[in-house]
């Protein structure tokens, strides 16, 4: 066999790797569940990456109780139970539930959104959303949401498939194509 033959083969291989993991997300996105979550988001730019949303999804967790109580001004302490949970879409909304066994996906003790009830917790792994360079960024005014859609994989955590900017019950869809 040739170096031209061998070359061939091995940029063949990666095609098809690259193409079998395009394969897998499609898939995923067209057969598994999917749910617009409320967001927070951090970081916007970072020089090695490029532009992109550090998204804090909130999840509700109604047999999941903070093991410290919220004290406005407070910081709570770093050690905590990791609180391992399993996702699923229950009545239009994203719900964790707690499990035993080590997951990718856990919610801090401490994250719970005050404002927004007691079983309402921010997943403590957050996802990310990628952007254009040149792409403008979203300006929440007041009363404006962050909300993504987002996959949920049989494995692992969810993965955003679109944003939107939600003002009142105004739905503004964000495009970035």
């Amino acid at each position: 066999m040739s170096s031209l033959q061998k070359g061939l083969a091995v940029a063949f291989i990666h095609i098809l790797i690259v193409l079998s993991l395009g394969g897998k997300l499609l898939y995923d996105r067209a057969t598994r569940p999917r749910v617009w979550v409320r967001t927070g988001s951090v970081d916007p730019d970072l020089p090695i990456r490029g532009r992109y949303f550090t998204l804090n999804l909130e999840v509700r967790s109604p047999d999941f109780k903070p093991e410290t109580p919220y004290r406005p001004g407070i910081v709570p302490p770093q050690t905590y139970d990791p609180g391992y949970v399993e996702l699923s879409v229950e009545n239009g909304q994203l719900v964790a539930h707690r499990t035993d066994r080590p997951t990718e996906i856990a919610i801090n003790s401490w994250s719970r959104q005050r404002s927004r009830g007691n079983d309402i917790f921010l997943l403590s792994t957050p996802v990310v959303f990628f952007i254009p360079e040149h792409a403008e960024t979203p300006r929440l005014g007041a009363g404006a949401e962050l909300w993504a859609e987002v996959t949920l994989p049989q494995k692992g955590p969810p993965r955003p498939i679109q944003l939107a900017i939600k003002r009142g019950q105004e739905w503004i869809p964000l495009t970035y194509r």
